[in-house]
């Protein structure tokens, strides 16, 4: 039985969560995550007992050093709860972990458990895979969702995905046969450079969770982050003539893609948040308050129909060249 004596009851409470592994290049999720528990000064009110769902010969625990006696920290998926004040209130059930490597079916049940007890009105899950998208442009977000009375509601995608999948699709899946309306939303990383961080995905997320639920995300630095990262990436990317003129043909091929969509719902969205981030409307504010390759598009819950490939699990420094004509091109069939 799952007790929560201590968090006080919620208003239209959301549950934002994100896991590190598969389903986080570049740990753009985590970190969107991150940076709300950070900004609103989330309180934990819950972990998932480690034991159950991971493997510690993946995901080892740390020790560290506190008022000099040694502790362990164990790898773990956590709850906290922030409450968003402002003139229409909400509050958010912020679930921030590591894919498990065990049990998935217990793991999403006792998050629904906690979903249940909390009255939580609406499940949305962040996700980041890899592809092929230029550091130069906008971040594609693409909403998700196996309800297709919520895709016509929200103006999302119902996914028609078959084949693998990680932690977020399971969820999503849990939510839906346990009638809890559920959404995932997926950043695509450019490849070339999917080490972390990717501040400019991270910020991408935030400003359609934003639009989602319907509150205000304060930003902070992020935006600065992402306009020094674009510039840093434009930096190494210059230094290989191959790269650059892989970085442009990218562009190109995005460009002709999306050039009818460019004066469409996009532009409309974005005008609608520079209103309330200028007249301060809307809700915010702070109150009391793994090892292994990412995601790809080709196989996995994130938007499909583009080329994704796979991650380099190593990382690199510097972006990769591109491949050689008539080579072979490592598709990957993950997710």
């Amino acid at each position: 039985m799952i007790e929560l004596e201590g968090v006080p009851e919620l208003v239209d409470p959301v549950m934002v969560a994100a896991f590190e592994g598969w389903n986080d290049a570049g740990d753009a999720a985590s970190t969107a995550v991150a940076h709300l528990d950070r900004e609103w000064k989330g309180e934990v009110f819950a972990a998932l007992d480690a034991e159950d769902y991971y493997d510690f010969q993946v995901n080892r625990p740390t020790v560290f050093m506190e008022d000099g006696v040694r502790k362990i920290t164990w790898p773990t998926t956590r709850l906290s709860v922030v409450r968003v004040g402002g003139d229409k209130p909400r509050d958010l059930v912020l679930v921030r972990g590591i894919e498990p490597s065990m049990r998935w079916r217990s793991f999403c049940n006792e998050l629904l458990g906690f979903a249940h007890e909390l009255g939580v009105e609406l499940v949305v899950v962040l996700g980041a895979l890899l592809g092929d998208t230029p550091h130069t442009r906008p971040v594609p977000i693409s909403g998700t969702t196996s309800d297709a009375d919520l895709a016509r509601r929200m103006d999302l995608e119902e996914t028609k995905y078959e084949g693998p999948t990680g932690i977020v699709g399971i969820l999503q899946e849990a939510c839906t046969h346990a009638g809890v309306p559920a959404v995932s939303l997926w950043a695509a990383v450019p490849h070339y450079v999917s080490q972390p961080p990717n501040p400019k995905a991270t910020l991408a997320l935030l400003n359609r969770l934003e639009d989602l639920i319907g509150v205000r995300v304060p930003l902070g630095e992020l935006p600065e982050d992402a306009r020094a990262w674009q510039v840093g990436v434009d930096q190494l990317a210059a230094e290989d003539s191959e790269v650059a003129e892989y970085v442009q043909s990218l562009e190109e091929a995005r460009d002709t893609a999306e050039l009818p969509e460019a004066s469409g719902e996009a532009i409309a969205r974005e005008f609608e948040r520079y209103l309330r981030r200028r007249d301060g409307t809307g809700t915010g504010g702070p109150g009391p308050g793994g090892p292994g390759g990412h995601a790809t598009a080709d196989g996995g819950d994130g938007p499909s129909g583009a080329p994704f490939l796979r991650d380099n699990p190593g990382g690199r420094t510097r972006p990769p060249k591109p491949p050689k004509a008539g080579g072979d091109d490592e598709e990957s069939s993950e997710d």
